[in-house]
């Protein structure tokens, strides 16, 4: 690539740097010389200081002679953070370099304020992003740090030798961590080697690092395969095992996972794998992420980086192929949580949906609910379903004593009744006194809370992705966010919570029981959350993901989306960024 900077034909000026979580968001200023070509395309380079191209900026707006520009460094289009380096903007066109960016003026003494660290691996590792302007080089050009790094003593320097006390269970352990993953690793490739493609037939895994049995969407897409005959022509495994409870394995499960996982062709996950945090599959293995929520407010994985308990630069998400989404208006927000790209989130809608959208299925059991809970018969049945506090499964808690159960009693009168189904890691029942148990229940165990959505005529909840089911039953909802500051600090939203939620916001329980008292629902932002959130309604979600995967029949809009990134990772890979050299092409 011709470098044609010295022309000054294009100057560039980076005149504003924001971020929105792992978004950097950019405006740089073009100004063309009076002879140029101010036509043609720019593209816009993050080039290393081995003249490398590591990221093509995308352009989000053009307004003037301003460009507003953005990168996800976890994920620049590689599925991998940003690689460590010093970075310069070059500005490109006709693959020529036409111009190295440089900071304006009027935002030089705010640089500092720009830079960011995020903090991961429980707070003991930092990954720093970092602009400046060097001292030694005339103008001021732009220069961005990235720099990936680990806790290190700040004490001073002792002159006397400590001695350690020796333990010869914590010397187990350290020899045990330093042979168990390797050992584990070497296991499946061997397995790989002795069993892939022994039966003839290809494999099909279903796996749960979650759970010690199959739900949700993974069973519904067993099932459907099941239905359409297809273990005729496939082999189907299955492996459910639960990493939280159970956090150290025996070797007979290692060795029957790590096999079932070596000869399979295709695995699909209902959630994260730690195993697959280290364990790199072969790349003919296609990964299939089949995550539950619908679409929430609450920000995971790869959203939420920089927060306690988000992964580290590489993770299991970065193996997937494919996950899946209601809608391709919604596909974002599950990439930016697995840091992978947006092409990779296909619009199948979420599998479950297809029995909660049957109708047969939906009169069989709300003539169960009512059997079983009686107190709902004539009744309006709110459905109070918020998600829990706390870090994880361990932690998991919801604070009870923000709900006025005789308040929310008194409400009730003739008209309603209550039924509580809190998170499945809360594990405290919910307190209702015993005087109130004629128009309250807890039904946390419960299996399956889309079906207590045929009976619900109101839904409370807060940050839970509940809500993408509960729409398309087109009522209303309110959202009990006592804790919104708090929460949207340690977890974070991935989009706005006021503008997203389908239903009014109340901060406080007296707000709550209002809005209830006086049916003040905000209802019509349920119909724009449908709209949004689902491409297909109806009952072939398990079809699509298996027509579209496993039998490779991509839709043409899907295969062009996937070419187009695969293609601006090849460029990077061809652009040639070294001092200047002829062939302008």
């Amino acid at each position: 690539m011709e470098n044609r900077i010295d022309t000054r034909q294009i100057t560039a000026r980076v005149t504003k740097i924001t971020w929105e979580r792992i978004w950097l968001h950019m405006e740089v200023q073009i100004t063309f010389a009076e002879d140029a070509d101010s036509r043609s395309e720019l593209s816009f380079f993050l080039v290393n200081g081995l003249y490398e191209p590591k990221a093509k900026l995308k352009i989000t707006g053009i307004e003037g002679d301003t460009y507003r520009l953005k990168i996800n460094i976890t994920n620049p289009g590689t599925s991998l953070c940003l690689p460590q380096g010093t970075y310069s903007m070059i500005v490109c066109q006709n693959r020529c370099q036409m111009a190295k960016a440089e900071i304006a003026e009027t935002i030089v003494k705010d640089m500092s304020g720009a830079s960011r660290n995020f903090l991961y691996g429980g707070r003991a590792k930092v990954y720093s992003v970092t602009f400046y302007v060097p001292e030694t080089e005339e103008g001021l050009p732009f220069i961005m740090y990235v720099l990936a790094s680990g806790r290190t003593a700040i004490s001073a320097p002792s002159n006397g030798h400590k001695k350690k006390r020796f333990s010869p269970k914590a010397a187990l352990k350290k020899k045990y961590s330093k042979i168990n993953k390797p050992f584990k690793v070497d296991l499946y490739w061997k397995y790989r080697k002795k069993y892939k493609h022994k039966s003839g037939k290809p494999v099909v895994m279903f796996m749960s690092e979650q759970s010690t049995s199959i739900s949700t969407n993974m069973k519904a897409v067993k099932d459907r395969m099941l239905a359409r005959g297809m273990d005729k022509d496939y082999i189907i495994v299955e492996s459910y095992r639960s990493s939280v409870t159970t956090p150290r394995m025996g070797l007979q499960s290692w060795m029957d996972t790590l096999k079932k996982m070596a000869m399979s062709d295709f695995i699909f996950l209902d959630d994260h794998a730690p195993v697959l945090d280290w364990l790199v599959l072969d790349k003919d293995t296609v990964l299939i992420q089949l995550w539950h929520a619908g679409a929430g407010f609450k920000a995971s994985g790869y959203s939420r980086w920089g927060h306690i308990g988000c992964p580290a630069p590489y993770s299991c998400h970065r193996q997937y192929q494919y996950g899946i989404a209601g809608s391709k208006n919604i596909a974002h927000f599950f990439s930016e949580v697995w840091g992978i790209n947006d092409s990779q989130v296909l619009p199948t809608g979420m599998p479950r949906i297809d029995e909660f959208l049957d109708e047969e299925y939906r009169k069989k059991k709300t003539k169960e609910l009512y059997e079983n809970y009686p107190m709902c018969k004539d009744k309006k049945v709110i459905l109070f379903a918020p998600t829990y506090r706390g870090k994880n499964k361990k932690s998991a808690n919801y604070p009870y004593e923000l709900i006025d159960f005789k308040r929310l009693y008194d409400l009730c009168a003739d008209e309603y009744v209550v039924l509580f189904k809190m998170h499945p890691w809360v594990a405290e029942a919910v307190p209702i006194p015993a005087q109130y148990k004629d128009k309250f229940r807890d039904v946390g165990s419960y299996p399956n809370i889309n079906d207590l959505f045929y009976i619900t005529e109101l839904l409370i909840t807060d940050y839970s992705s509940n809500i993408f089911e509960y729409s398309l039953m087109r009522k209303p909802m309110l959202f009990f966010a006592f804790d919104e500051i708090q929460y949207s600090f340690s977890r974070g939203f991935h989009r706005p919570y006021e503008e997203s939620a389908p239903g009014k916001i109340c901060r406080t329980f007296a707000e709550l029981l209002e809005a209830i008292r006086q049916k003040d629902f905000d209802y019509a932002k349920v119909e724009a959350y449908v709209e949004k959130h689902f491409d297909y309604i109806d009952s072939h979600a398990c079809d699509r993901v298996i027509d579209w995967i496993i039998l490779g029949q991509l839709p043409e809009t899907v295969k062009k989306e996937l070419a187009a990134d695969a293609a601006i990772n090849q460029e990077l890979q061809t652009l040639d960024f070294t001092p200047p050299q002829s062939g302008c092409e």
